[in-house]
C-alpha cells in the first residue's frame, strides 16, 4: 500500500513538472518579445518627449533658434542662441541632464531632432 502512495506521489510530481515545462516553453519566448518591444516603445516615447520639450523651449525663446549640437545624450548641452541661453534639460525631467534610453540626439538650429538608437 505504501508503494502505491509513493508511486502516485511521483506521478503527480512528474505531471506538475511536465505542465510547468510546457508553460515555460510557451511563455519565455513571449516575455522576450515583450521586453524587446518595450525598449522600442520607450525610445519612441523619449524622442517624442524631447521633441515636445524643444518646441516648448523654442516658443519661450526670443531668437527661436538652437545652437546646433550632437550627437549627445546630455540635454544640458542643448541651448538656444538667446543671451542668457535656455537649456533643454530645464524642460525635461532628467537626472543629471541625461535621458534613460541610452539613445543620443542631434539638434539643428531650427529645432529638428534626430535620434540615434543605441
Amino acid at each position: 500500500m505504501q508503494e502505491k502512495k509513493v508511486a502516485g506521489f511521483f506521478l503527480e510530481i512528474f505531471i506538475i513538472v511536465a505542465v510547468l515545462g510546457t508553460l515555460s516553453a510557451i511563455a519565455i519566448p513571449r516575455v522576450g518579445q515583450m521586453i524587446a518591444k518595450t525598449g522600442v516603445v520607450a525610445q519612441g516615447s523619449e524622442l517624442h518627449n524631447v521633441q515636445t520639450a524643444v518646441i516648448e523651449m523654442l516658443c519661450d525663446s526670443n531668437t527661436r533658434t538652437l545652437e546646433p549640437v550632437g550627437p549627445t545624450a546630455d540635454m544640458n548641452e542643448v541651448l538656444t542662441s538667446d543671451t542668457p541661453p535656455l537649456v533643454l534639460a530645464d524642460y525635461l525631467a532628467v537626472d543629471g541632464g541625461s535621458l534613460s534610453s541610452g539613445s543620443t540626439y542631434i539638434f539643428d538650429a531650427h529645432g529638428k531632432v534626430t535620434q540615434i538608437l543605441r
